[in-house]
């Protein structure tokens, strides 16, 4: 192989390399935010949790049952030549009772679920840094000739998330679109890569 051809030959590994990791960084996240759109669109949201009963507002005590509510009747005055006892305070009126929550309310929580929710990106925290490390590996193997290289990235990834996706299953969903997006994408441009590799050589 002359110098030339060398320098040709290194110039698309180092191409191929650069468009596997930076073109990812597009693919990866467009894909995950597609993903999201399509979740939201399904109706994909959590359950509507009951609140439960509303307890009374501090101060308030409710009447026991079968014991009549006190009645706010007016006191009659008193008769002529009595003398007028001590004024008869009025009970307090009983503070206002809270509406009960609503459960439509409750049902849209302030994080949303699919794998842009902040549980999710939190638990699969390092996934950029990870992703890189991923398509370097994978099209580094393709056009090295080694595809079986592939599969121990592909175990390293998978057993080093899974104590993170047992703990967190709601970034399971994350984690598989993420990873078949940026293994597709780096796959994708590995072959490409070789093909032109195996037309210089």
């Amino acid at each position: 192989m002359s110098f030339a051809s060398g320098m040709a030959v290194a110039g698309v590994v180092v191409a191929t390399l650069v468009l596997s990791v930076l073109g990812g960084m597009l693919v990866t996240p467009w894909v995950l935010r597609a993903a999201a759109r399509r979740s939201e669109i399904e109706g994909e949201t959590p359950p509507a949790r009951d609140p439960g009963p509303v307890p009374p507002p501090p101060g308030h005590v409710a009447p026991a049952a079968g014991t009549p509510a006190a009645t706010s009747a007016p006191v009659p005055p008193p008769a002529a030549g009595m003398p007028a006892g001590p004024p008869v305070p009025s009970p307090p009126a009983p503070p206002p009772v809270p509406a009960a929550p609503d459960p439509a309310a409750a049902a849209a929580p302030s994080d949303p679920g699919g794998p842009l929710g902040e549980e999710a990106v939190q638990t699969l925290r390092g996934g950029t840094w990870i992703g890189i490390l991923e398509r370097l590996a994978i099209t580094g193997c393709l056009l090295a000739g080694y595809p079986a290289g592939v599969a121990f990235v592909v175990a390293i990834k998978g057993l080093g998330r899974y104590p993170e996706l047992r703990d967190h299953p709601v970034a399971a969903e994350r984690f598989m679109i993420g990873t078949l997006a940026s293994m597709i994408w780096a796959g994708a441009t590995g072959i490409l890569g070789a093909a032109i590799l195996g037309l210089l050589r």
